[in-house]
């Protein structure tokens, strides 16, 4: 994992200057960059492993399916074995073995089906192998490192995973009837931001990306919506600036306040979207979940209990030995090059980017109250 302490990179109360938060974004996008890098880098396949689903049946209902789009906050499987979702440690929770999740254990994707009383829907990149029966929760096209827009990972971007979905209904695997009870998640996470950065290195047109970013996950939604799906719920961003990638730079003391003002901004033209849409429609078809509250709810709490629990909220549990390694990195000897935390059902983060099992299970318990909405 890629280390760097910098001052620059430090939390401050004032704002930055422009330079200041140029390179705070440079050293961002190289840091994430890296570590994406390591992530989806090759090794060697794992046999196919099938993750059994949470479902807690709170909302039991046996026709209600759920059909996923997004990046690695809700895969539960489309990468092939090389991806680091499929290398020990991942999995150590659950299913106690690497399953496809950019976790130790269960993501968002699983909590929401367990709300809707369901097994997690089936990969996309499992249907020809899975049981018809195991179709009749819906689909998760999910893929990690992805995004409205096309990422510097070689994956589905969410017009490509749409088109799956589409493909499908045009097979009749899904029909009309099935859609009238579905409900559909799109989760991001930030990977639009990170390769727009990239590319183009300028800090000042962020807010017009973010426009043209929200204009298009709009239309991606309607195109949703089209297909006659009831419901439709779309992630908010968490706040950026707490990943551990970034807190890091402050030895896990503090978040950077530009990159959580950068995720406000998003989830402010997110939900300007969301009204626009539902007017427009004249139905309540679409509903944002927000993890930027829900995260800072749960720092909010280590805040107020000092700064021993701060830090531990911050931290990942997951890291590698040195700056060059990464979560689930080897030598080529096949030793370990990470080391995990004591333990992993106490931390929010399980890597540099992705929530734990436990971080997720503290989202969904801030957001369950909200979730009805999806009924």
């Amino acid at each position: 994992m890629l280390y760097i302490y910098s001052p620059i990179l430090r939390t401050s109360t004032t704002a930055c200057s422009s330079m200041e938060k140029q390179v705070h974004f440079i050293h961002f996008l190289f840091a994430l960059f890296c570590f994406s890098y390591i992530m989806f880098s090759a090794y060697n396949p794992l046999a196919l492993v099938v993750a059994e689903g949470l479902v807690s049946g709170h909302h039991d209902n046996g026709s209600v399916k759920l059909f996923v789009f997004g990046d690695s906050y809700a895969d539960t499987g489309n990468w092939e074995k090389f991806a680091a979702s499929w290398k020990e440690p991942y999995g150590f929770t659950f299913p106690g073995k690497p399953a496809g999740r950019f976790s130790d254990g269960r993501v968002l994707t699983d909590y929401i089906a367990s709300f809707l009383g369901i097994t997690s829907p089936v990969p996309y990149t499992w249907r020809k192998t899975a049981e018809k029966s195991g179709l009749q929760f819906g689909m998760n096209f999910a893929f990690g490192g992805t995004g409205v827009f096309d990422t510097f990972i070689n994956a589905p971007n969410m017009a490509a995973q749409i088109d799956f979905f589409q493909q499908l209904l045009e097979e009749k695997v899904y029909t009309k009837q099935d859609l009238n009870s579905s409900i559909v998640l799109v989760s991001l996470a930030g990977n639009d931001y990170t390769t727009y950065i990239q590319r183009k290195g300028n800090f000042q047109d962020l807010p017009a990306f973010t426009t043209s970013l929200i204009n298009q996950l709009s239309a991606n939604l309607k195109r949703i919506h089209g297909f006659g799906v009831r419901k439709i719920a779309v992630t908010a961003l968490q706040p950026l600036g707490c990943l551990p990638i970034l807190t890091a730079f402050s030895s896990y003391q503090n978040c950077s306040e530009s990159w959580n003002t950068a995720s406000k901004f998003h989830n402010q033209k997110l939900q300007q979207a969301i009204q626009r849409m539902n007017s427009e429609s004249g139905k309540h078809m679409y509903e944002t979940l927000d993890l930027y509250t829900a995260f800072m709810s749960k720092l909010n709490t280590a805040r107020l209990a000092g700064n021993s629990k701060l830090r531990s909220f911050l931290m990942p549990c997951c890291v590698g030995v040195t700056s060059n390694h990464s979560c689930g990195n080897v030598d080529k000897n096949g030793g370990k090059t990470y080391v995990v935390c004591e333990k992993p059902e106490l931390s929010v983060f399980w890597d540099m980017v992705h929530p734990a099992q436990n971080g997720w299970h503290q989202v969904y318990s801030s957001l369950k109250s909200s979730l009805h909405r999806l009924y």
